[in-house]
């Protein structure tokens, strides 16, 4: 159980503020279960109501800022995924987004912004598919690590493509 104050990622809401603990006063609300008030962080206006015990969302504390640097100085060496078509590929990304992995969340991006990439440079317009999931990803993993560094998102998203131009550059020599 998570405490009052306490920051956690919830699903594709991404991080979230614990502000209450406790039964739910609304219509429809089992009076007698334990319900989390979430407060988004990137929206100040929005709320959020979850059982303590939700098992089908994923509900956990943000990472460190020790595993957070862990895991920017990992992005070079962290794998793209396998393309297996649209249809799997669309499965595969729905799955990471339920699983708010950051290591995960990282793949996602990698592989897209590199497909991209290629795409442009053949002249090719960019997928679809590819354009939403990259978005939900940049999302939730700069979400994340910008309340970890307490930085904005888009600082946190200049470090990550940084890292990634950089590869390619590596890669070409």
């Amino acid at each position: 159980m998570f405490e009052i104050g306490a920051y956690i990622v919830y699903g594709d809401n991404g991080v979230c503020q614990v502000e209450k603990i406790g039964g739910l006063q609304l219509a429809g609300a089992d009076k007698e279960k334990l319900y989390y008030t979430l407060r988004p962080y990137y929206d100040k206006e929005g709320v959020i109501y979850t059982p303590v015990d939700n098992h089908r969302v994923t509900m956990r504390e943000i990472i460190t800022k020790e595993e957070a640097r862990h895991l920017i100085d990992e992005i070079s060496t962290i794998e793209v995924l396998q393309d297996k078509g649209k249809k799997q590929s669309e499965e595969e990304y729905k799955e990471i987004v339920r699983k708010c992995d950051c290591r995960e969340l990282v793949k996602v991006i990698k592989t897209i912004y590199f497909r991209k990439q290629k795409r442009l440079k053949e002249g090719k317009k960019v997928i679809s598919l590819d354009e939403r999931y990259f978005k939900i990803a940049e999302d939730n993993l700069y979400g994340e690590l910008g309340v970890v560094f307490q930085v904005e998102k888009r600082k946190i998203k200049d470090v990550v493509i940084g890292q990634l131009k950089e590869r390619k550059k590596e890669e070409k020599n």
